[in-house]
């Protein structure tokens, strides 16, 4: 498995809990798809990122994984 097939799993997975795409987008390095959205919004989302990270984690962990 490569690296992008562990993001590929976080973001499915996270998406699938219903958590926010924007956020998700930025947890991955991603930039917007929406070209003019992307050339105006500059949120970096640090301290959702961080709980969304969190989230991830207790993910991980209740699943054995880490």
């Amino acid at each position: 498995m490569a690296v992008h097939g562990f993001r590929s799993i976080a973001s499915t997975a996270l998406n699938e809990l219903g958590k926010e795409a924007d956020l998700i987008e930025a947890a991955l390095a991603h930039g917007l798809k929406d070209d003019v959205r992307a050339a105006y919004n500059r949120a970096d989302y640090v301290d959702r990122r961080r709980q969304l990270m969190q989230d991830w984690e207790d993910i991980l962990v209740e699943a054995g994984l880490y």
